[in-house]
This record gives structure tokens, sequence and C-alpha cells, in this order.
């Protein structure tokens, strides 16, 4: 088994395993010339840019885990809604679902709709060193609400908290729904070939805790649920998450991911007996080497308390990243004791 998966399962490992949220995009040259020309939502269905973009980072850096490349919101776009990525906006939509009528045209996938994630995640597999292993992700269902009701991204999601607290039925409802969209892009992915899986949540973190455990917990905890017989340890990350990290691991997950605001062992105080991923602040990555090497030798030795530590970034990595620094953070984190 490989050291990821192994820190994943809280047993132990040679070397520290190390990955990146976003460790396959815009930071990367070779990235930037295989999509040349390519709208994201398009690429996320083509396969062979699938498989090539998921292996690039896996080739340059020698990750120890390689993340299926997509976006959150693929499945909303597969099962026919009308959602686009523009180009330093993010997703955006014209026809909002605030409604119960908006809601009824929301459907569940069917195979068809799934085959090209099913087909890119057959090929990434068969393409992988043997020792790594493919993670296969899905946004959570706050977040994607959150891109169905407001429109787009949002600062303070004030369309998403009115219908959440003005209209709990429908809310719950339209999480519901979200959730199952999500449960069947992951378990399509695991019976593909993923090893593991990630449930990303960008925006949960403008939630207080009573809110998250009223309104969210449940429908996260139903995507987890949904992989739960699969073998597979499931990690769920949230921006800004740190007070509900206790809940978030509540949901089923063997590993939670922390972001650059707490460091690992109050995370691990806070999510006992679960395994941690993080938490290198990506913004750090600019700073001089002596700075980012003193900050991976802080978080490694913080995520000791940890019955389990897999280094990452507190967030994706930006655009701006230079990859050899990435490439010097991989070879540092391997060569310190676990």
């Amino acid at each position: 088994m490989s050291n990821f998966l192994r820190a994943c399962r809280g047993e132990p490992v040679d070397r520290i395993p190390v990955w990146f949220m976003r460790q396959a995009g815009r930071s990367l040259p070779e990235y930037r010339k295989a999509r040349a020309g390519v709208p994201m939502l398009d690429a996320c269905r083509r396969p062979d840019l699938v498989v090539e973009i998921t292996l690039q980072p896996v080739r340059r850096y020698g990750v120890d885990a390689a993340i299926l490349f997509s976006d959150i919101v693929v499945p909303l776009h597969a099962v026919g809604v009308p959602i686009d990525i523009k180009p330093g906006v993010g997703p955006v939509l014209d026809t909002p679902v605030r409604s119960r009528a908006d809601l009824a045209a929301l459907r569940r996938p069917e195979p068809d709709d799934l085959a090209p994630i099913d087909q890119a995640v057959r090929g990434v597999v068969a393409s992988l060193p043997p020792d790594v292993p493919l993670i296969g992700f899905a946004g959570a269902p706050f977040t994607l609400a959150s891109y169905l009701i407001e429109g787009g991204p949002s600062r303070h999601h004030e369309r998403t908290k009115a219908l959440m607290h003005s209209d709990p039925e429908l809310w719950h409802d339209l999480l519901a729904r979200v959730a199952d969209i999500s449960a069947d892009f992951l378990v399509t992915q695991v019976q593909a070939g993923a090893r593991a899986v990630q449930l990303f949540d960008s925006w949960a973190g403008a939630l207080s805790a009573a809110d998250y455990h009223q309104f969210v917990l449940p429908h996260s905890a139903a995507v987890l649920a949904a992989v739960a017989d699969l073998d597979v340890p499931r990690i769920h990350f949230g921006v800004g998450t740190s007070e509900f990290l206790g809940m978030m691991a509540d949901a089923g997950a063997e590993v939670i991911g922390v972001d650059w605001r707490l460091p690992l062992d109050q995370a691990a105080e806070r999510a006992p007996g679960r395994a941690v991923q993080g938490n290198l602040d990506p913004a750090l990555l600019r700073a001089d080497w002596t700075v980012i090497e003193q900050q991976i030798q802080r978080i490694v030795d913080e995520g000791r308390a940890a019955s389990g530590h897999v280094f990452n970034l507190g967030h994706g990595v930006l655009p701006s990243t230079d990859p050899e620094v990435l490439a010097r953070v991989v070879d540092t984190v391997h060569s310190a004791t676990p």
C-alpha cells in the first residue's frame, strides 16, 4: 500500500506523503499548453486531456497521489445546468435556483452523463505508477448550492443564507438533490479506479457552527456515506472551517483537510482519531526558501500529533507559483522524519 493510503488510514509510513490541491493547473507551463484554446468545462469532459493534465504534476514533482483534473461544478454541468466558468470570475449561471420550480429541473446524473468521467478515471489509473493512487473529488453540497443560488461566486452568500433560513424545507430538498449528484460523481470515480476521494467545501467557512450543523452537515454526511462501503479513504476539506472540524469529522471522513489558519496539532485535538491533511499557506510559496523550509518543518512537527499526516497546502496552488519551488517542497517533505 502507498504511503499516501497508509497515512490516510493512520498506519506507519516510510516517508510523509505529499500532494497539492490544484497541483494540476495554471502554475504549470505544460498545462497552459495543453489547455490552449479549450474552455475549462470542455477540458474536464475530454478524457484525453484529463489524463494528460492529471499526470503532469506526477511526472514533474513525484507527488504521492494524483488528483483528478476536474472542477467542482462539472457534475452540475453534466446534468444540464447552464453553468460556465468565466476566466478570472469562476462558475456563473444566468438562471439561478431559487424556487421549487427551479429545483424540479435539477436532475440526478444518468450513466451517459458520467461516461466521460468514467473513461477519464480509467485512463488515468492505467497510466499512473502503481504506487501513486488517484484521488477522486467532488464539490460539497453547500458550495455547489451556493453557486446555484447566487448565480456565481459570492463574498457574503446573502441569497444563500436568506433561502436557508426563510425556506428551510426548500433548502434541505435542494441540498439533498445536490448531495445525490455529488455522491454519484464520487461513486463513479471510485468504481473506475480512484483509491481515495475528497469532498471539497470552498464556501462553508462563511457559516456559523450552528448553521453548519443544522443546514449542511447532514448533506455532506450523505455524500460521504455513499462511498463508505467502497473501502477508500475519505478526505473532507473546507476553507475557513476551523471552528467545525469536529463536525466535519463526524460527517464520516477518515482524513480532515485543514487550511492554513489552524495548526495541525490543534486540528488533531478537534478531530480526534482522524488523520490530517495540510496545511502550508499557498501564498508563502512566494517567500524566501528559508521561510518555506521553516514552515514545512513546523507543519511536519505539528502533524505528528495526529494518527496520520498527508502534507499539502492549506488551499490550492496559486497560478503565480513557481513549479521549481513546489518540487523543492516535495523533496523537503520526503526527506523529513515521519
